[in-house]
Order: C-alpha cells, then structure tokens, then sequence
C-alpha cells in the first residue's frame, strides 16, 4: 500500500494529541486507580465526572471520566493552534461532506466535535483553562509520576483509507508495519504533529475502537516503579504486557487495564521527528523486533480488545493481519 506524502500546510493547523474522555462505569474505583496508583493529579471533580492531569502540564485536563452505564471511549481531543482554525477546521469538514458542531465544553474554549469517515469521535480546541504546572512539586509525585499524555493508538477497520485522512490533515507518517511481497498492505501506522514519533497510531483491527492512551513518564525506572506499585496495591492483574522496550519508536513501555479493562501506556525514550525531511521507517509485519526489541510478542488481547466508541458500530477489518501472537 502506498506510504501517503507529509503534507505541510494542512486544511487546519493541529498542534498535538491533547485529551481523551472516558466512560467509566465506577468513577470512585476509576478515580482512585488513576489518581493513587497512575499518578495523575485531580484538578475537579463531582459525583459525575473527574478531570485529571500529569505533572508538566499546564493545561486543566488531559483526561476524563465520566460515570457512564457501560465503559466506552467518548472523545479523543487534539489541541489546535488558535480560534480560526476551528473555523478552518469547520469549512474542511463541510467541504468533506462530514458532520460538525460547536459545543460548550467545561474548562475549555469554543469546541469542535466531529466523528471522521471511520467512526473516531474527535473534539478540537484551540484554548483551555491553565494551572500552574506540578512539576517541581515533587511532594506531590505518586504512581510512575507521569509528566504529559503523548499519544492515542486506535483500531481501524480501514487502515490505509484511515492513515491517508489524517495525512491531509498534516499528521507526518514516521514508523510503519507493513506485509512483506509487492502487494504488502500496511498493518499498522505511527503519524505525529508534535515532532516525536506519534501523537496518533492508527493499527488494523475492528474499528472503530481505542486501543490505548498514552502518558510520558521521566525514566524507564518510573515505569518498573509502577509495576512494584500496582502489585502492592492489588492490580498486578491489571499489567498486561511489559515492561519492555518497543523497536518501533524505540520506546521503554508498560501497558496496564484500568478497572473497566481501559488500556493506558506508559511510555518514555522515543526520538526526534520533527525534520521535514524525516522518512518513514518500514517494519516488516513478521519482524519479532518490531513488537518488542528484546522479541517478545504481544499478548492475544492485544489485537483483539479495545474500547469502543460511545454510539459506533464496530466493523470487522478489511484485511486480518498475520501478526506474531504470544502463546
């Protein structure tokens, strides 16, 4: 499948993965994983709904959770850089034939919602409330002192279709898994806008559905650390796979469930992208490096569970990928 060309002036200028909102279906059980086992910091909350944020971060949220009947991803937020691309954003979307709205959302400035062809709810903002940012309050750190969230990976049903979107809206391809032989169709694809390896991963699979969310951590010891802490608190069935090292990004990774199955990524050690000319990296399909450096694959749940977004039907791929599945 063709690898799309970086586009340098988008329709609209998005600055970066921003926030994901989530359906919860206990918000004290979900409150408290993130906030004394993660490590995130509480900024508001009611019986409700919880807004919570990493230590670097100035803004008020960059994650959400709602009480909700049945667990869901509701939104993934991006920042934008200003008032009028919203307007721009807006005018690509009609032109485009997609639907859109302005929404008052708490702690935010004028907001734009739309779900994309494949089913992705996305929000757009170009301001939000500031805090002062915590992260020199280091009596304040708990959990693996997560510092910003870095990234969303989803399942989509049409990878390429899906990949070639958001390079029109100037999201920059830097990794890539592809099938091996002249017609090799790409599994799976890393695009950034913030000049690391990806603020959005877009992965073959039923879709539309959220795979993971991601925060940065300082070390690869504040991730072990996380892994002596959710064994002493009672989540150890909660650690899915890792700690390890990813060839693709060259990340040192953990993946956890929340306590409705949510999948979170702890994350540190990737590279700069941010050259213009940077190219794309391919990974064969069938490279046991690809998953994890060391050649561990990846657990079965991990190409098959996600969390669905509120109100879309889940479509089956167009393609199975023949990945390397651990036993």
């Amino acid at each position: 499948m063709p690898v799309p060309q970086h586009i340098f002036e988008p329709p609209f200028n998005i600055i970066r993965s921003s926030h994901a909102v989530l359906d919860v279906t206990d918000l004290k059980l979900s409150r408290e994983f993130y906030e004394s086992v993660v490590g995130l910091h509480v900024e508001d909350a009611d019986d409700k709904v919880v807004y919570l944020r990493a230590a670097e971060e100035h803004q008020h949220h960059s994650l959400v959770l709602r009480k909700a009947a049945a667990p869901a991803c509701n939104r993934l937020g991006f920042k934008v850089g200003n008032d009028g691309d919203l307007d721009k954003a807006a005018k690509f979307l009609s032109e485009n034939g997609l639907g859109y709205a302005f929404v008052d959302q708490p702690f935010q400035g004028r907001t734009l919602q739309f779900t994309d062809p494949f089913g992705f709810q996305i929000e757009l903002y170009a301001s939000m409330d500031r805090r002062p940012h915590l992260l020199r309050r280091y009596d304040l750190y708990r959990g693996c002192h997560p510092q910003r969230l870095d990234h969303f990976n989803v399942f989509a049903a049409e990878v390429q279709d899906t990949v070639e979107f958001y390079a029109r809206l100037g999201f920059r391809l830097t990794e890539y898994a592809e099938e091996d032989g002249p017609n090799g169709r790409i599994a799976a694809a890393w695009m950034h806008r913030k000049g690391n390896v990806h603020d959005f991963a877009i992965t073959n699979g039923k879709g539309p559905r959220l795979h993971h969310f991601a925060y940065w951590t300082p070390t690869a010891m504040n991730i072990i650390h996380l892994c002596d802490v959710m064994a002493s608190q009672g989540f150890v069935k909660n650690i899915e796979r890792g700690p390890g090292r990813h060839g693709i990004s060259n990340a040192f990774f953990l993946y956890v469930r929340d306590p409705d199955g949510h999948r979170l990524e702890l994350y540190t050690s990737d590279y700069f992208t941010g050259d213009h000319d940077h190219e794309p990296l391919r990974w064969s399909l069938r490279d046991p490096r690809r998953q994890t450096l060391w050649g561990a694959p990846a657990p079965r749940s991990w190409f098959e569970q996600g969390s669905p977004f509120s109100g879309q039907t889940v479509r089956e791929p167009k393609f199975v990928a023949d990945v390397l599945v651990a036993d």
